[in-house]
């Protein structure tokens, strides 16, 4: 999906709901801080977003959301979410980057910044995730002290820490050998 797309479904939100900012918690927020990415890493169809003032509008999202004929007509969507749908770290509000302007009759996108998304996608884990994470990291997008620091203050509970932990060390290239891998305990 391109920013100018993303541009449509705030400006559609907007006039459905009466509402001038929206959160964007999919991986579509990655517009915000970079607006011009490849289609292949932002190449959902959908913008999962709320209402930032009034959640309770955003279920109104529906009629330009999947199936819709928004949908049909544009080949892209709003999935109308809130603020529960992911698993953020504390202190992520703060960290909102805002959507570059566009052509939007003054809707503000307000996006995860990229290290709140990847914990997200990394406490979802599903592998559409793993491999969105994957190519965030391949690209250079991500800073794996950063994700750690985050995933620190993210509300899960130390099983998932520790399988998440394993996961950015392995994206990053800096896992270490375990017995159960083959490697030799050193004497």
């Amino acid at each position: 999906m391109k920013k100018r797309e993303v541009d449509h479904v705030l400006r559609a939100a907007g006039r459905i709901t009466h509402e001038k900012q929206f959160i964007i918690v999919g991986s579509q927020a990655l517009h915000g801080k970079y607006p011009d990415l490849a289609d292949d890493i932002v190449r959902s169809a959908e913008v999962d977003l709320f209402a930032k003032n009034h959640p309770e509008k955003t279920d109104s999202l529906n009629v330009i959301g999947v199936y819709s004929t928004f949908h049909e007509q544009y080949g892209y969507y709003a999935d109308p979410v809130d603020d529960k749908t992911a698993t953020l770290p504390q202190g992520w509000r703060g960290r909102l980057v805002t959507l570059p302007p566009g052509d939007t009759d003054g809707v503000l996108g307000l996006c995860l910044d990229p290290h709140d998304l990847a914990i997200a996608k990394y406490v979802a884990a599903r592998e559409k995730d793993v491999q969105f994470n994957r190519q965030l990291v391949s690209r250079g997008l991500l800073d794996r002290e950063r994700l750690l620091h985050l995933l620190d203050v993210t509300p899960i509970s130390d099983t998932q820490r520790a399988r998440i932990a394993a996961s950015i060390d392995l994206d990053f290239g800096t896992a270490r050998p375990t017995a159960a891998s083959g490697a030799e305990d050193p004497e």
